[in-house]
């Protein structure tokens, strides 16, 4: 898929945010900022610069992060966001970051779509590790299923 955000080695950084109403975000992001529509959902992401926005709304708990709830934000004064790291190889990204003492939710699970996984930083953000897979072949997140 032209210009997704899919590295062939290495890693690349996308911004994933829960929004209430991806049709208005996806506009917001591509025509008040100027990004380039790469998908338009499940997951919307937008090129803007030389980095991605990921878009979808909100969900409970999946299997790669059993814990967590992604909702949009409530207060303006507060954020409802994590990093998206993208990842050419995400059993070698696991391995090295485990190694370095990065504390992950769960291995690398395969969504069919991608294969993914959640850390947390030192002062709790979670971040996502993604490698798309299926995505690739244009198998992308099943409806059926909660978001997230």
């Amino acid at each position: 898929m032209n210009g997704f955000p899919a590295p062939q080695e290495g890693a690349l950084v996308a911004l994933f945010l829960t929004v209430r109403d991806v049709a208005r975000s996806r506009r917001f992001y591509s025509e008040v900022l100027g990004g380039e529509v790469v998908l338009e959902e499940n997951p919307c992401t937008v090129k803007l610069g030389n980095s991605w926005i990921i878009m979808n709304p909100g969900g409970g708990p999946t299997p790669d992060k059993p814990d967590v709830t992604l909702v949009a934000p409530d207060d303006p004064r507060t954020a409802s966001a994590f990093m998206n790291l993208r990842v050419a190889d995400i059993d070698a990204s696991y391995a090295e970051w485990t190694a370095k003492g990065a504390e992950f939710l769960t291995p690398p699970i395969d969504r069919e779509a991608e294969i993914r996984c959640y850390m947390r930083d030192p002062d709790g953000y979670l971040i996502e590790v993604g490698q798309a897979t299926g995505m690739l072949r244009g198998i992308f997140a099943r409806t059926d299923r909660p978001a997230g």
